[in-house]
């Protein structure tokens, strides 16, 4: 195994790799900008470099910064973590071109998936399920709308290359399809890095799943479960859980095995998550996308399972065998994001933490980026902490996770906690018959 690893992002994350990083007797180097000088994951490291100022552009997404740090702490390998580069198959083959252990999949993997259009269109030649919609990225304003009437109304618009929510919107008609088409367009061309636009069919209220599969050494790919990830606002995950309350055991079974074959095609290594839409109305599931890393939901797997996933990232990547035996998932996990923002509004806060008091106590699980007295900052995403909790069964994990919310004393700026505690109470997602459509109809906002 890789026997100093530098981790390439920053906040709650970094701090869960470097945790697994030490405990198993290796060096973890940390990068920071200015802005993230005080925060724990730096103290937390055995080695940290300062990268550059505050801005993501100038700090966390600069290459030649982070290889530069690589190379001056001698590391050997590089996690990245998710976000800024995970998924930047260039930033992989740099490091593998300077001699260094990619923790990730193959760059090719990531190339391959990077574009959902030909994401779709693998997935589709492989016999797995996709959505009707396009298989070339859409010209313009009046392609889409001819593209449209032949898939059938509503249809979701997406950047091809976007992610995290970012570049796509539902329409329901030919004027909002235009006016969407052109939106998107300009987001592409600014934010996702290409100008690529995707047509598909909107499955309304939907259940969202993500499988998390990893791809081993020797060419297997497992499954190991899925998380029910439907608790969305504005395509942004809220809450995530597993196993899904939402599937039967067939269903659950179909889903599995077209994780794995999605997998196997691209040639996957490492830990990855396929996405699915179940349509509540039928039954079918289709294809979303791949994420080619490590994804933030990922400890309500690690709960289930009792695997650490950022272990088996570093064995798989330093080509030996998994420390585990795969089997059926052990209780029930619910994970909440909580987030620096100002929930009525839906924007982010940012400030100085006055108090910060987690709750404790058996099942609960804090995978936290700051601490009392740090201060976040408005140059990152809003993500502070992830409470997650497990138990015998999903009725003995939602009251342990009801009364680690309410345990939880965030101070000094607003969170989304209040939020989350009304989530946990409402009658849909207590009975488990819950999806995409939760959070617009508890705040009435509809479509």
């Amino acid at each position: 195994m890789y026997e100093s690893v530098l981790v390439a992002n920053r906040g709650e994350i970094a701090s869960r790799i470097i945790g697994t990083v030490r405990g198993l007797g290796l060096k973890a180097i940390a990068v920071y900008s200015e802005a993230d000088a005080e925060l724990p994951f730096v103290a937390e490291a055995d080695e940290a470099i300062l990268i550059g100022p505050g801005p993501a552009a100038q700090s966390y997404l600069d290459v030649p910064r982070i290889m530069e740090a690589a190379r001056r702490t001698r590391a050997r390998a590089v996690h990245p973590g998710y976000g800024f580069l995970a998924e930047n198959a260039a930033f992989a083959r740099a490091v593998e071109d300077a001699g260094l252990g990619w923790i990730g999949p193959p760059p090719a993997a990531i190339a391959r998936m990077r574009d959902k259009i030909n994401a779709r269109n693998v997935m589709k030649e492989a016999g797995i399920p996709v959505a009707p919609g396009v298989s070339a990225p859409v010209p313009d304003a009046a392609a889409a709308a001819a593209e449209a009437e032949r898939i059938g109304y509503p249809v979701m618009v997406k950047a091809a290359t976007g992610g995290r929510g970012i570049g796509l919107a539902a329409v329901y008609d030919a004027a909002a399809l235009r006016e969407a088409y052109e939106s998107i367009r300009r987001a592409a061309d600014g934010h996702t890095g290409g100008d690529g636009i995707l047509l598909e069919r909107y499955v309304e209220n939907a259940r969202h799943l993500g499988v998390q599969i990893l791809g081993l050494a020797d060419g297997t790919v497992l499954a190991l479960g899925e998380r029910d990830c439907s608790v969305q606002r504005r395509n942004q995950k809220v809450i995530e859980e597993s196993p899904s309350p939402g599937l039967t055991p067939g269903l659950r079974e179909r889903i599995l095995a077209a994780a794995v074959r999605a997998g196997q095609v691209v040639g996957y290594r490492g830990a990855g998550t396929v996405e699915f839409l179940v349509d509540p109305a039928t039954g079918e599931f289709f294809f979303l996308e791949m994420d080619t890393r490590l994804q933030t939901e990922h400890p309500v797997t690690e709960l289930v399972t009792g695997v650490d996933l950022v272990e088996q990232q570093l064995r798989i990547a330093s080509y030996e065998p998994v420390s585990f035996t795969p089997g059926p998932p052990r209780g029930h996990a619910i994970q909440l994001r909580v987030y620096a923002e100002d929930a009525a509004r839906s924007v982010p806060a940012a400030g100085e933490i006055k108090i910060w008091e987690e709750p404790v106590g058996t099942g609960i699980r804090i995978d936290a980026g700051y601490a009392e007295g740090d201060t976040v900052t408005r140059f990152y995403d809003p993500l502070l902490a992830k409470l997650c909790v497990h138990g015998d069964d999903r009725a003995a994990a939602l009251a342990r996770v009801r009364a680690a919310v309410a345990a939880f004393r965030i101070e000094g700026l607003p969170t989304n906690l209040p939020l989350l505690a009304e989530v946990l109470d409402a009658p849909e997602f207590v009975a488990g018959a819950y999806d995409t459509g939760l959070l617009p109809r508890m705040r009435g906002a509809g479509r």
